[in-house]
Parts: C-alpha cells; structure tokens; sequence
C-alpha cells in the first residue's frame, strides 16, 4: 500500500536552540454573548501540548517547543477555532470568540450491522495497521467513525463528527483524533487522509516507560521524520541515508489496475484461461525503472524558501531513499531494488506537486504533495509520532 500525507494539522519551524520553550495564553469567549467558555479544549495539532480553559475562559500551554503550531480550541455547541501561532523566547497571546455552532443535516447512510462491521474492519486494518504495534492499539469509540464503502469504486471513506480516542500501548499514548476525511482507494492502491491530533502521555511504570521509549526510538530511526530532520542538519551521512534519482515510466505490458480488478472479478468463477491470463497481468511490475547510481547530496534536492525553517523538497523523478542501518523484511514488488545490493530498508517519494514544504521538525506541511512507497508506506497510526518528539525525551 502507497501513501500520501495530507495533514492538516500544526506545522512546526524550529529557529532557536532546542533548549528554548515558549509559553501560550489566551482567553475563550462566545462571539454571541462575550461570555467566557470554560471547559474548553485548547491544543496544538499533531504535537502533546493541550489544556482546558478555566471558569473565566482563560487557558495558558507552557514548555511549547519553539516553532509554528495549529492551535486549536473547540468545545460543545461552538464552532471550532484554527489559528497559526509562531513560537519563540516571548509569550504569545491569543484571544478567541467561538460562534455557536449551525446544526448541519446530514445525508443519512442506512447499513446493515454486517456491513458496517466489514467497513469497520476494513478501516482498522488501514487506520492502524496490522502490525504488532497495531494489535496493541485500540478504539475506544468506534462508533463515532463514519464509514462509507463504495464498492464500484472499490474505495472506503471515513469521517468523525468528534475526536475518537485511541490507546496506543505500543508507544505509550493516548491520542485523540478527528478524522476529516480517511480514505482507501483499493484501484490506485493509496490511502490518504486529513485530521487533527493530540496526543497524551500514558501513565505507566518506569520500566513501562523505558519500554515505550525503546519502541518509539525503533519506529523513529529511519523514519520519514528522520528523514527530513536530517536533510537539514550537519549529519545526513552519518544518519545513515542514501538518496538517488529514480525515473519511472508505467510499464506498456501492464493494464491499469481497474481495469486488471474488474476482469478479474469478471472472470473469477466462470473462465480459468482468462482468469490466469489476467493474474498474470496483475504481478507484472507497475513501473519499467532506471535508478541513478550516483548518490545525491542533500543541498542537490532541497531549496530555502522565503519563511524561515521552511524548506522546499524537489527532484526529477522520483527520489529513492536507502536507509543503510535496517534491514527490510517486507518485499515490495513495485520497489527496485539491484540483485548486487543488500537488502536495506528502502523508500520512494513520488511528488504530486512541482515540490513539498517540510519543516525542520520533519512534517511535510504542503497538504496531499507526497506518495510514499516502500518502507514508509508500513507505518500507519500505530506508528505515528507526535510531531514534536525527540528521541529519549520521554515526558513525565
């Protein structure tokens, strides 16, 4: 499965040292009554600072990382509140007034239990994974995910009116999620999506937390994350990436992938001959590939922009990343790899825009610009580190 990111979720641009933290405060108000909203939820997207507001409205988040976060505020009955905020060495003040919320109708989907047990599955195994993280993931209210299933377009959709809210004892979080839209495109073989996210640490043991740190240093070594943060650092070398130039064009023998799904469906039961001659299309490779041997270098494919800690990705082709510390125990058939190579873990980003924006914390910030293939494209929401992790910074 391939994946592009589209988070619409806080961006974040470090332009201090790291030991720096800034300070967040504001006050809630209802626009319609000037009255203070107390019980609110105030948090930075992505990322594991949130509060609540107090009885007069007021909120305040402290030890924020220096950067550019989505700060969002949303409580009952009210309409949600976005606002940019940049962080530094000096507090930052934001004063919001919530409108009352319009009661929208919705389209009303009726299915059967089976069937939105079958979309419901389907979902988690996409959402979260199959992984042995996954299997220490759990929904806490599963009803609360929309799920549509087309089947003509072979294509599940997923939306929440409210946060669901996983435990993930894997790494040790509890995150809280509001999908915007999730979506499966079984044709293409993509999966997408849009939410906000706040993630909270679990209480555990010392020996509990020593574990869950392990694992997310294990999840993030390698990482698309560390990826990015080590493009613009003094030490991509020693990191252990290699990155190359690969030219694709689709293979001319091989039909599209809907096309090759509905013959199959079409002939499943009814004609062997034509069933086998259409699998047999299937497990032809998608791309006729031509990989650069020649290793790039970091400032070969990377670009400052005009807004500080912001910088532009681009590259002809796509750009094939080796991470030379892990080993691969997945084979990717779409993924080239030369028989004189060894068997290291291996990436490739496609660009669906001339270039991506990405951050010095490693968040790709330019919505639905990248597809991941290979590695990157196992981890899912079990996966998923808050944005404003660092390695053995585990909190209290």
């Amino acid at each position: 499965m391939r994946f592009y990111w589209a988070f619409l979720i806080g961006i974040i641009i470090s332009f201090t040292a790291k030991a720096q933290t800034g300070v967040i405060t504001g006050k809630v108000l209802r626009m319609d009554t000037k009255k203070p909203v107390s019980g609110a939820s105030v948090f930075l997207s992505n990322a594991t600072f949130g509060t609540t507001t107090a009885d007069d409205g007021t909120f305040r988040l402290i030890g924020v990382k220096p950067g550019q976060y989505e700060l969002v505020i949303t409580s009952v009955g009210l309409e949600e509140f976005t606002q940019s905020v940049l962080v530094g060495p000096e507090p930052v003040t934001v004063n919001a007034e919530l409108l009352p919320r319009v009661l929208e109708l919705h389209d009303v989907i009726i299915t059967s239990g089976g069937n939105w047990k079958a979309n419901y599955e389907m979902f988690v195994k996409e959402f979260l994974g199959v992984s042995d993280d996954a299997h220490k993931c759990r929904i806490l209210n599963p009803h609360d995910i929309n799920l549509i299933y087309h089947k003509s377009k072979r294509t599940l959709e997923a939306s929440s009116y409210d946060f669901i809210n996983i435990e993930n004892r894997a790494i040790g979080y509890k995150v809280k999620f509001l999908i915007n839209e999730f979506k499966v495109d079984n044709y293409n073989n993509t999966i997408s999506w849009q939410g906000k996210v706040l993630y909270e640490e679990l209480p555990g043991s010392a020996s509990q937390k020593a574990l869950w740190e392990k694992r997310r240093q294990e999840i993030y070594y390698g990482s698309s994350m560390h990826f990015f943060r080590s493009l613009v650092s003094d030490h991509f070398n020693q990191d252990g990436f290699v990155i190359r130039t690969l030219y694709r064009r689709p293979n001319p023998q091989r039909p599209k992938e809907e096309i090759i799904q509905k013959k199959l469906d079409q002939f499943r039961e009814v004609n062997r001959d034509s069933m086998n001659y259409w699998v047999n299309k299937e497990n032809l490779n998608r791309y006729d590939d031509n990989l650069s041997r020649t290793p790039l270098l970091p400032e070969q494919v990377i670009r400052k922009t005009e807004q500080s800690g912001i910088y532009a990705l681009t590259f002809p082709g796509c750009l094939y990343v080796v991470y030379t510390k892990k080993r691969e125990t997945v084979d990717f058939k779409d993924i080239y790899r030369p028989l004189d190579w060894d068997n290291y873990e291996t990436s490739v980003i496609t660009l669906y825009k001339p270039y991506a924006l990405f951050d010095l914390n490693g968040v790709v910030v330019s919505s639905q610009s990248t597809l991941y293939e290979g590695t990157w494209s196992k981890s899912k929401i079990a996966e998923l580190l808050p944005v404003d992790y660092s390695p053995g910074e585990m909190k209290k």
